[in-house]
């Protein structure tokens, strides 16, 4: 059997029982109270503050370790608003041509249309490209394992850090996004996976009145 390079787990932390439920409940009060907001404020927000939660968002396990993703932090004007006309086309599209009755009727208590001011009032947009592969300094191509799981996994993260730095995000998947590649100059090997939309809520911000599943409804436990 082969042996390869190994480093201690020097930073696993185990806590007690009673610390684990009180780290969990406060958690979940904290996440609970994230939403998916459509009105955003134009308020400047540090760009470190964006580097730390994209750091958090590399911590994400991926196929193979190989870290199938590239994010592309976008704040300048005149790209935000040449994403938010090849966005809005394809959105028009999708509404009038492509979503059946029922997609309609499923969207419809959301409140949402193809008009999406957000992609450039929302100091920054995070657009989150797949990779299959990557291509190595010698010209050769790794295979990237997993990589729609993988990169599902790190925007969760992303999503979440944000969250907890105390700003609103908006995950916005016009279709097909193929137009990111070409604004954004990334090649056609990557795929946009979405566009993350970050920022404060605007001061009137609403959202639609809706409510999650219980615990009961999507989970299920099997004792033996």
């Amino acid at each position: 059997m082969k042996s390869y390079p190994s480093i201690p787990l020097a930073r696993y932390r185990e806590y007690p029982v009673e610390e684990m439920r009180q780290r969990l409940k406060d958690f979940y009060a904290d996440i609970d109270r994230r939403r998916t907001v459509r009105d955003f404020s134009d308020r400047p927000v540090p760009i470190d503050i964006i580097e730390s939660a994209l750091r958090a968002a590399n911590t994400a396990p991926s196929g193979a370790n190989l870290q199938p993703w590239h994010f592309v932090v976008v704040s300048g004007a005149e790209t935000k608003k040449k994403i938010r006309e090849a966005a809005e086309a394809e959105e028009q599209e999708f509404y009038e041509h492509r979503a059946s009755e029922e997609w309609l009727a499923a969207l419809e208590p959301l409140g949402t249309d193809a008009d999406k001011p957000f992609l450039e009032t929302a100091p920054y947009l995070i657009a989150v490209f797949l990779q299959k592969f990557a291509d190595l300094p010698d010209g050769r191509k790794v295979k990237h394992y997993y990589p729609a799981e993988s990169t599902g996994l790190a925007t969760g993260i992303l999503i979440t850090a944000l969250h907890v730095a105390g700003l609103a995000t908006l995950t916005h998947t016009p279709s097909p996004m193929k137009f990111l590649n070409e604004i954004l100059n990334r090649p056609k090997s990557e795929r946009p996976f979405l566009l993350l939309v970050v920022g404060y809520p605007a001061a009137n911000a609403r959202v639609p009145d809706i409510k999650r599943k219980s615990l009961s409804e999507f989970c299920s436990f099997i004792k033996e």
